[in-house]
């Protein structure tokens, strides 16, 4: 069987599975192979009743006594019932499951999972999930059962029936990595038996050990694309860009503000790659508010010494707007010619001309700056803001503007997430990286508080007044826009509804993702100018401009976003000397998560970027960025033994070229990785 096959030619998956499969990313008989169990489900761990813990439990038993009742919230259904086997006997039930009461005959017996714990003033177990014996029996090889993510009306057991199908073709698949790239603590050494024993495991030891193979092989992958593309790096040039040391010192010496270390040593990080003969390929990251800007100031002031134009590159129109202002403030009196060029930019034209005949010292803008009719004189420097907001395809046509030159420009990607050290030796192995861990002097930490909603009248509203009656300004953000479609999430527009009547004399606007962009531009606009007292938003500000005077954040439902999401809202505010909160709303009796914990005793976004590694993993915390590229589903990228391992190997393995060739499949998987930072 050809893995690169279409997953229609696999036995029982018809038109209708296929176009299942397609919405979930599954299009080759590869991508099949490769759909992994969710979790698996081990019966041969089931209790009886009265050897019973608090936690999650698997029994088998018996139900009776059901009956459903109406709660006092309206909608609000609670099915309750007795699980019994010969031992004993304990109450079980389902919230908003009516369907429950009528689900069992009381004269079979079921499998139960769920956890068992104290509610409503007695033990009970909570909305388990519920299985027929003897299906269990009959499908659960020596008691354990792999379980797949469903799709809609597709669940884990239409995908175990449709492995099953295909158990005798394992066999058949070859192996992705050379023999001599695998390493010998591995307990499997061949993908076949790995993909075969994650689909067909008849124990946690058989899923740990095909796990850490197919893991292996995940990380070797990703490995190897970023030594591929530093070798294909090395062999493009760039135009020299030599350090002035006379007019860099003396605009350092001008600025009206003391330069952290942190900059002090990134900037001549940056400046020595400037004055290497191939291009520079860095990427800056710092914590909300460490001053990334101003590094990225000094590197385009001195490539405009060198005679050489520097293209930044912002996601939104108003960010685009305010690091051209701040660099206009900063760099006009050194003779440097800056502009700006976005989708309203009047005289478009005019500008460009004097763009390509190098006028123009600096442009900065957003997608219009790499539209086919913007051309350069003399582009040396790229720098991307907040790059992980710019899919690959808008990168390279950025880096493409110097075609026909000979020359590659130099690149500087800047980002706001910090990234930890174990992702740095593997997704971004192939650039080099400088790190901002320092704030500017003057700035205070944010202060961040858990608060139920419930308290929001005690104590958040009081708070609000305070900070506008002192003339500061509020973010306010939401979950959803408009429809009440996510559970216990309200709107932005009814939140704005309900803040107009709470504080009638606030000025009150609000702001989200699927509004036009001059209207987004406006709003933000208006905030910035300080016309808008609170702004009630999504997460579209999560990269937005600088607003020093908005100095409190409310995050509702903030149970819901991840740690870094929440970390990068909360940089919104405490971007001045005044001091700023950030208050983090959950729901009436619901138990602050250790996510959320972890916010609120610490400001630390390179400590918070380690923890959300290992709490939710790679594909949480970059996946979305990146819009899909490091889509990892095995592999721990805290699992150190095996980075150090697979970086071993894909060195090796990157210095022969003949491998290109010899192992075709390998390098086609790593296409997907190579483009998260090529500069060619």
């Amino acid at each position: 069987m050809n893995l690169n096959e279409s997953v229609a030619i696999v036995k029982g998956i018809g038109p209708k599975t296929t176009e299942i499969f397609h919405k979930i990313g599954i299009k080759t008989v590869r991508d099949l192979f490769y759909y992994l169990p969710r979790t698996y489900e081990n019966y041969q761990e089931n209790i009886k009743i009265r050897d019973i813990r608090p936690g999650k439990v698997v029994i088998r038993g018996k139900i009776s006594d059901l009956k459903t009742k109406r709660a006092k919230r309206r909608n609000f259904t609670i099915t309750e019932g007795v699980i019994r086997d010969e031992t004993d006997a304990i109450a079980v039930v389902w919230f908003n499951q009516p369907y429950r009461a009528k689900q069992f005959e009381e004269d079979k017996e079921y499998y139960f999972i769920g956890n068992f714990e104290f509610s409503r003033g007695k033990y009970q177990l909570q909305s388990p999930k519920a299985y027929l014996a003897h299906d269990i029996d009959k499908t659960a090889k020596n008691g354990f059962r792999p379980v797949y993510r469903a799709s809609g009306q597709f669940k884990s057991e239409n995908f175990a029936r449709i492995f099953s199908g295909l158990r005798g073709e394992f066999s058949k698949i070859p192996n992705l990595l050379p023999d001599e790239t695998i390493p010998d603590f591995l307990k499997i050494t061949s993908r076949n038996e790995a993909l075969f024993k994650a689909h067909f495991a008849e124990n946690e030891k058989e899923v740990e050990n095909s796990r850490e193979y197919l893991a292996y092989e995940e990380l070797f992958e990703l490995i190897l694309a970023s030594n591929l593309n530093r070798n294909e790096n090395s062999k493009l040039k760039a135009r020299t860009i030599k350090f002035d040391q006379k007019n860099i010192s003396e605009f350092v010496k001008k600025l009206p503000f003391n330069l952290t270390n942190a900059q002090r040593r990134a900037t001549w990080e940056i400046l020595q790659d400037l004055e290497k003969p191939t291009p520079m390929n860095r990427l800056l990251q710092g914590d909300v508010g460490s001053g990334k800007t101003i590094v990225a100031a000094i590197s385009a002031y001195q490539t405009a010494l060198s005679g050489a134009q520097t293209a930044i590159l912002a996601p939104t129109a108003v960010l685009a707007k305010q690091h051209a202002e701040g660099l206009s403030e900063l760099l006009e009196p050194f003779g440097v010619r800056i502009a700006l060029l976005t989708g309203a930019t009047k005289n478009k034209s005019l500008l460009k001309e004097k763009l390509k005949s190098g006028e123009i010292d600096i442009i900065v803008g957003t997608h219009a700056i790499i539209t086919d009719d913007t051309e350069f004189k003399s582009l040396s420097l790229c720098v991307i803001d907040e790059q992980h907001r710019f899919g690959v395809n808008q990168r390279q046509k950025l880096l493409t503007k110097t075609a026909g030159t000979g020359f590659a420009p130099h690149l500087l990607s800047m980002s706001a997430t910090p990234i930890p050290r174990s992702l740095q030796l593997t997704i971004f192995g192939d650039m080099s990286i400088s790190i901002l861990d320092e704030l500017p002097k003057g700035r205070k930490p944010i202060k961040t508080e858990i608060i139920q909603e419930m308290d929001s009248v005690d104590i958040l509203y009081p708070k609000v007044r305070e900070t506008i009656k002192v003339g500061r300004q509020v973010y306010w953000i939401c979950r959803s826009i408009e429809n009440e479609s996510e559970k216990k999430a309200i709107s932005v527009k009814k939140m704005t509804e309900k803040l107009e009547k709470v504080f009638p004399k606030m000025r009150i606007s609000y702001l989200h993702g699927r509004m036009k962009n001059d209207e987004k531009d406006e709003i933000m606009t208006r905030f910035s100018e300080g016309k808008i007292d609170i702004l009630v938003s999504t997460t579209v500000v999560e990269v937005g401009v600088n607003v020093p005077n908005a100095t409190l954040m409310v995050i509702m439902n903030a149970e819901n976003y991840g740690l870094a999401q929440i970390h990068q809202l909360r940089g919104r505010v405490g971007r001045g000397n005044a001091e700023s909160e950030c208050f983090l709303m959950i729901e009436n009796e619901t138990e602050p998560s250790r996510r959320l914990k972890e916010l609120e005793k610490s400001t630390d976004g390179f400590y918070l970027a380690e923890v959300d590694l290992k709490m939710r993993g790679p594909g949480e915390i970059y996946g979305s960025l990146q819009h899909g590229v490091l889509d990892l589903n095995i592999a721990t990228l805290t699992d150190t033994k095996l980075i150090s391992v697979a970086s071993k190997y894909a060195k090796i393995f990157a210095k022969n070229s003949e491998n290109m060739v010899k192992y075709p499949e390998l390098i086609s998987c790593i296409k997907k990785y190579q483009q998260l930072t090529t500069l060619n």
